[in-house]
């Protein structure tokens, strides 16, 4: 458990009562504005207001937050995570659609894995090629003016390491 505010004596009495939207904040990991975007796009139920216009968040809301940044912080889509989430509270319900959509993500990270390795493969070639004299006999520069010098086919490798990027 994370940052409990200093008001609360222990982790139960934390819970057992309704929290601000900085409070879920903290405690999930997750940004007041990303919290509040999350219930706009049905992530999060809308939370219930005070007379002041407060959000309040019981435990559940919280416990949804912390699964939303843990689906995020492995990778999953924002649409994956409202289909991991819908079957919540049916117990009874098949988990294959979220077997199969853990292993469809698999499969993506791991051609992402690959493609990350041929970039890898391509980039140390052309550094280990040069040796740092003058530019007109620079392998770096060589290697960058086509495909042609390359060994692999990397071109996936910038779109995965774009898409790893944007995850953060």
């Amino acid at each position: 458990m994370r940052n409990i505010s200093s008001r609360w004596r222990s982790k139960e009495e934390f819970f057992i009562a309704d929290h601000t939207i900085g409070e879920a904040a903290r405690v999930s990991g997750i940004k007041v504005n990303t919290i509040r975007f999350h219930e706009g796009r049905g992530l999060l139920p809308e939370a219930p207001r005070t007379e002041g216009n407060r959000r309040l968040y019981d435990r559940t809301a919280i416990d949804r937050l912390s699964f939303i940044r843990h689906a995020r912080d492995l990778g999953f889509a924002l649409e994956d995570i409202a289909e991991l989430l819908a079957p919540q509270g049916q117990p009874g319900a098949s988990c294959a659609p979220a077997d199969s959509l853990a292993r469809r993500h698999l499969a993506a990270v791991e051609a992402r894995i690959r493609a990350l390795e041929a970039l890898k493969a391509t980039l140390t070639q052309m550094a280990t090629a040069c040796d740092g004299a003058y530019i007109a006999q620079c392998q770096v520069i060589e290697s960058l003016s086509g495909h042609a010098h390359c060994q692999s086919d990397h071109r996936l490798g910038r779109e995965a390491a774009i898409g790893a990027q944007a995850s953060d």
